[in-house]
């Protein structure tokens, strides 16, 4: 059952943690940005929709192959939109999709201070904390239609993946 994060610096801390405790294969979705949305992010331009389109693309395709093979993963990925997140269900919006159901999403959230400081602490990242508000704003928390669970990042992060373990399981048995 793919894990897709979504949050800040914890995310990656979080979730290559997750992978390594349930042994499953980690990818963060930095991974999938092409070099022209690194690039605009790094002068602190925010990425519209057109551009995210391609990059929510092939993290779906991943997500897809390990489905279709019958294995699981851990992927984190800043999926702020139900549009965007629905992309990493379905696919193509369209006739031909091909929706992975096992998909459960995880929000890692927290309070502005303490994104802004967890940004704060990284070094080496392409995107600066200067677009952290324009993440908080395009944010659309999910809805009770999606599989999403949502743990606090102000606990310890021993504390938050067995929270995110808890909570997935439940969401797994009622699916």
């Amino acid at each position: 059952m793919p894990n897709v994060f979504q949050g800040q610096k914890s995310r990656t801390t979080i979730g290559t943690a997750l992978a390594e405790k349930l042994g499953l294969p980690f990818r963060d979705a930095d991974e999938f940005h092409s070099m022209e949305n690194k690039k605009k992010m790094s002068q602190g331009i925010a990425l519209t929709d057109q551009d995210r389109r391609p990059w929510l693309l092939a993290i779906y395709k991943y997500m897809r192959r390990l489905s279709k093979e019958g294995n699981s993963g851990v992927v984190t990925c800043s999926a702020l939109r139900k549009s965007y997140r629905d992309i990493l269900v379905n696919g193509c919006i369209s006739e031909e999709r091909e929706p992975i159901p096992e998909i459960v999403f995880v929000l890692l959230h927290g309070s502005r201070a303490v994104l802004q400081n967890r940004l704060d602490s990284r070094s080496g990242h392409f995107m600066p904390t200067s677009l952290l508000d324009s993440q908080l704003a395009t944010l659309e928390i999910p809805t009770s239609d999606e599989k999403c669970v949502q743990v606090d990042i102000s606990m310890s992060p021993d504390k938050v993946m067995d929270q995110i373990i808890e909570r997935t399981r439940t969401i797994a048995i009622k699916s």
